[in-house]
């Protein structure tokens, strides 16, 4: 198979949609200029002149532009730059762009793929580094999806663009260069928005996780393997809808759960997973469910301090190790 990097593939997701669709575009900040601030958007300028477009700096006009665009027809996929600055039009997300169908009646609809860069780079400091996926999650009419490896993010964000309901496509700053298999075109699996998957087979312990946090659930799971532990791995890919029947099963299989998320751990969307298992399936539980993720506290600047803050598998194995 080939190999791309994660930013590689959702260029190659672009440029095979916009090729079959003349009604995508792009519009953001230094996309035509200079590829996006990560390389995301890279010689997409080239191959599709005038539809990869940079705004104002203005993401109320970005956000707002791209809404009205979709309900005259248009396919927009509208790039926020870092998506700590989803904060600014936060009207046009959650008043119009996820309301719009349901208040037109199902008269029009809002098919917008928002791509939000998020997560701790090294020393981005407190306005650069947030996942705030589950502010999203808490709002009605909006899909939330992030996924963790190149081969998702090309057939998630192709998914995206393909739907006809509005999409945040939260896509990790570190997990851009990082390199995956990818077949060819005729070798490809359709994503559908709303499923998990298994990424690794387990009878002990529930790991459940998804964009940058897989990698502690990946290395978590090695970690315990060597002590004889099986540990069940899934990467949600997609926050809402979330795919609730298989994290349910696994759990009645394994009796245990884990979950870890790279956001503040207060109000995260592992929380959510937490209280429907409890709900639905504590019965089956034979430990409490753990949850791993930041410290309340803004990220820092300094890089030992940021270290503190951040989740590492190790932090999972000794967890898990104590629910025996």
């Amino acid at each position: 198979m080939r190999k791309l990097t994660f930013a590689q593939a959702t260029c190659e997701a672009m440029a095979e949609t916009m090729e079959k669709d003349d009604k995508i575009f792009v519009m953001g900040e230094d996309l035509a200029r200079q590829g996006g601030i990560f390389g995301q958007f890279k010689g997409l300028p080239e191959q599709f002149p005038g539809r990869i477009m940079d705004t104002p700096i203005s993401e109320t006009f970005i956000i707002g532009g791209g809404v009205g665009a979709a309900l005259a027809g248009a396919r927009p996929v509208v790039d926020m730059h870092f998506a700590d600055f989803i904060g600014v039009p936060m009207d046009e997300v959650f008043n119009q762009m996820a309301k719009a169908r349901y208040m037109f009646g199902g008269q029009a609809k809002v098919p917008l793929v928002l791509r939000a860069p998020d997560g701790m780079t090294f020393q981005g400091a407190a306005q650069h580094s947030q996942c705030v996926e589950a502010w999203f999650t808490h709002i009605p009419g909006v899909q939330v999806v992030a996924p963790s490896n190149p081969y998702d993010a090309k057939m998630v964000l192709k998914a995206a663009i393909e739907s006809d309901d509005p999409v945040i496509y939260f896509e990790n700053k570190i997990l851009y260069k990082e390199k995956g298999e990818m077949p060819e075109l005729a070798d490809e699996t359709p994503y559908t928005i709303g499923k998990a998957r298994v990424e690794r087979e387990g009878t002990d312990v529930t790991i459940v996780s998804y964009s940058i946090g897989m990698k502690n659930a990946r290395g978590a799971a090695d970690l315990l393997a060597k002590d004889g532990i099986k540990a069940e791995v899934i990467d949600l890919i997609t926050l809402s809808p979330w795919d609730k029947e298989t994290v349910l099963n696994s759990v009645k299989k394994t009796h245990r759960l884990c979950l870890v998320q790279e956001a503040v751990k207060q109000g995260g969307f592992c929380a959510e997973i937490a209280a429907t298992v409890a709900e639905e399936a504590m019965e089956y539980l034979d430990a409490p469910i753990l949850r791993y993720g930041a410290p309340f506290c803004p990220i820092p600047f300094a890089p030992t301090l940021e270290k503190m803050v951040r989740v590492f598998p190790e932090d999972l194995y000794k967890g898990i190790k104590g629910m025996f």
